[in-house]
């Protein structure tokens, strides 16, 4: 039995960024287009009204950006899962946009084909994060409003000591393959250290526990 393609809606203000991400998609049989917005807010209200799969969603736009309108549609009813696109020398408010709800954020100069492949990796409900690129962006833009001193934030004590280098090694950027390397244990083990921590710290995704990295000060931007 034939899978249902993934339905994707576009939201970007540059008309020639979706009619290109349109036309590769109608030449793909797995991917469906059920939507188009030039802005956020029209992006929220399309995202409830098609029910797509994913949005592909732009950051600096006229209206409503990116990041409000990552906010109100991950806490919508849609069920959508929202892919982030970003200008990597400008845009500040990648950071925003992920604590915001995004599963990833791609590169506007990526091409059209990595694009949609990484849309494929989001429908399946994984978070998209490359760990150079991460770091690079997380380093570089978090920046929250009112930084947080770590003993302000301590991690839960049901995290385990073991738990925290991992959390640390993810907040870098590392893969599950890379954190086996560093610590000297097998990749199962520390994928099963990765999936506890999203169950004690409430974790969205890998992503979310990169921020949280951050936030609980085991990370710090630079490094």
């Amino acid at each position: 039995m034939t899978a249902a393609p993934i339905r994707l809606l576009l939201v970007d203000d540059q008309p020639l960024i979706r009619a290109g991400l349109r036309l590769l998609a109608a030449e793909t049989p797995d991917l469906d287009v059920v939507g188009e917005a030039a802005d956020g807010a029209e992006a929220v209200v399309l995202a409830e009204r098609t029910r797509p799969d994913v949005v592909l969603m732009d950051v600096r736009m006229p209206v409503m950006d990116g990041i409000e309108a990552t906010r109100l549609v991950a806490e919508g009813p849609s069920g959508a899962r929202v892919l982030v696109l970003t200008t990597f020398d400008d845009d500040e408010n990648v950071y925003g946009a992920l604590r915001a709800g995004a599963c990833g954020f791609l590169v506007k100069d990526m091409d059209l084909d990595d694009i949609l492949g990484a849309v494929r990796v989001v429908a399946g409900g994984d978070a998209l994060i490359a760990p150079a690129v991460t770091t690079r962006l997380i380093a570089a833009f978090a920046r929250p409003p009112a930084p947080v001193a770590p003993a302000a934030r301590p991690l839960p004590a049901t995290v385990t000591d073991r738990e925290r280098e991992v959390l640390t090694l993810v907040g870098r950027g590392l893969s599950n393959q890379e954190i086996a390397g560093e610590l000297f244990i097998s990749p199962a083990t520390a994928k099963a250290h990765v999936a506890r921590l999203l169950t004690r710290l409430a974790a969205r995704d890998r992503i979310h526990l990169v921020i949280l990295a951050y936030e609980f000060g085991l990370v710090a931007p630079g490094l």
